[in-house]
């Protein structure tokens, strides 16, 4: 858990160093990871509704990077944007309002064509918002509370950490160690799973198969809670489930397991060894929290992701001084999105695509014309898209104007351009016909066949804006768990 340096009246202030550190992921060996603080993954960063946080972040890494908090309601300028570099041996400072619900955050790496690496590298961590009414109510909390980063990796037998393709990435970390275990008591647990693995999916359930309830999304609290015996998260998806172990006997031990690993990995991912008794007070309640009703949209877009030949969203790759999409603040969108596979290749590890969109929560409204279960009917940020599959998100713009993006978040896809820009306004422009059913003179098209149109759409950047970015393309060349292995 990272401490603030200092504290004003309104503000907690965090200092982090980006820096290559050594760390025991294997047992026995050392292996040179990419770090915030020192940690790997970073340090848990807890934050309170209305009150601000504010990270000085220096990079005393080789590389480029951009921190991002993903899920964050955050000003343009803090969002982390993927040309909004810190170079080497800069420091950079992001402030985080925190005026949205409690959610399990996490910040990441998002320099353009860097990300995936970074990540995979260290360069993330879990950012714990939490509010009044979350606060209040009866789930289990300090000590029982408690985040899982889970993630792959393939480390050599020399402990060299090496970056390739998830084919080949057998070890499963979780919060920095392979397969550990967990010594917890016999009483309820408030885990908050996080998949950080920069372009893999798992599936998790109990070796014994016994249930568990699944109470947030994304976004925050579901309406009410779900019994589930098996949770799948993709590319940077959060859920947050309670596990009752006072179902077994002190002494014994259950498996969480991964039924998504390949043939030729181990499917095991964290032990937990029930040691000792405890009291235990908590309860989930049978009503959670009052959701947003979905908005009525003024403005209906269509977007296209294609993996083969090219990763591309509509037909085109990220371009940061091209406006794709152009909106207002306060502006209700449905959003269709496709994955453009008819169905998923032999051998093809990540077809499905991992669609996020930045500074807003969404609501996922139905795949392929059915609603969604209630697991995934609470405010979500990243919605995972299947080959053939058709998604529908609906969601208010706002709070911010400024420029945003949104990807794939299997992070191959979007370092390799599987992205789009966004500019928030704050008021429409004269020439817009925002109120429109259909996306104005935006690049996502109504179908396939506006991908051949070609050239620019929207505007782009200030003057200013535009030289800050082509500066940095210029640059572009070139209380966490104690888990014990």
């Amino acid at each position: 858990m990272l401490s603030p340096v200092s504290r004003t009246d309104s503000s907690d202030v965090y200092q982090l160093r980006m820096a290559e550190t050594e760390v025991e992921i294997v047992k026995g060996l050392r292996t040179t990871v990419w770090t915030y603080g020192d940690c790997f993954p970073g340090p848990t960063i807890r934050a309170v509704k209305g009150r601000e946080v504010v990270v000085q972040q220096t990079n005393d890494l080789s590389v480029h990077t951009s921190v991002h908090l993903h899920g964050g309601h955050v000003q343009s300028r803090y969002d982390g944007l993927p040309m909004d570099l810190v170079e080497p041996g800069d420091t950079r400072e992001y402030r985080y309002p925190n005026e949205q619900v409690a959610a399990s955050l996490w910040y990441h790496d998002h320099a353009h064509r860097l990300e995936a690496e970074n990540v995979y590298r260290g360069l993330a961590g879990a950012y714990l918002l939490s509010d009044p009414h979350e606060s209040s109510l009866p789930l289990p909390d300090g000590e029982f509370d408690i985040p899982l980063l889970i993630r792959d990796a393939r480390i050599e037998t020399d402990g060299r950490l090496v970056y390739t393709d998830p084919y080949d990435c057998p070890h499963m970390l979780v919060n920095g160690k392979e397969r550990p275990y967990f010594e917890v008591a016999a009483r309820k647990y408030r885990l908050r799973v996080f998949n950080v693995s920069p372009n893999r999916h798992i599936s998790l359930r109990f070796a014994d198969g016994e249930p568990f309830t699944q109470i947030a999304s994304d976004g925050g609290l579901l309406a009410g809670p779900v019994q589930l015996d098996e949770l799948t998260l993709h590319g940077a998806e959060r859920a947050e489930i309670v596990v009752d172990f006072a179902r077994y006997p002190v002494g014994e031990s259950v498996v969480l397991e991964n039924t998504a690993a390949l043939e030729s990995e181990r499917s095991e991912v964290l032990r937990f060894d029930i040691t000792r008794t405890a009291e235990d007070h908590s309860r989930v309640p049978d009503v959670l929290a009052t959701l947003p009703p979905i908005p009525e949209a003024a403005v209906h877009r269509e977007f296209w992701l294609t993996t083969f030949p090219d990763t591309r969203i509509n037909g085109r790759k990220y371009d940061p001084d091209r406006t794709d999409v152009r909106t207002t603040v306060g502006t209700s969108e449905i959003w269709t999105i496709h994955n453009h596979l008819t169905r998923r290749p032999a051998g093809v590890f990540h077809a499905p695509h991992s669609f996020h969109t930045h500074l807003v929560r969404f609501r996922v409204l139905d795949r392929d014309g059915e609603p969604v279960g209630p697991a995934e009917a609470g405010l979500k940020d990243t919605v995972p898209i299947h080959p053939g599959e058709t998604v529908r998100i609906a969601m208010t713009w706002g709070d911010y104007p400024g420029e945003y993006v949104y990807h794939c978040h299997h992070m191959v896809h979007s370092s390799h351009g599987q992205m789009g820009r966004i500019d928030v306004l704050s008021s429409a422009p004269e020439d817009s016909d925002q109120g429109s059913d259909e996306a104005s003179a935006d690049s996502s098209s109504s179908s396939e066949a506006s991908w051949s149109r070609g050239g620019r759409s929207g505007s782009s950047a200030s003057g200013s804006g535009r030289r800050r970015r082509r500066r940095h393309r210029r640059h572009h060349r070139g209380h966490r768990v104690a888990v014990r292995a």
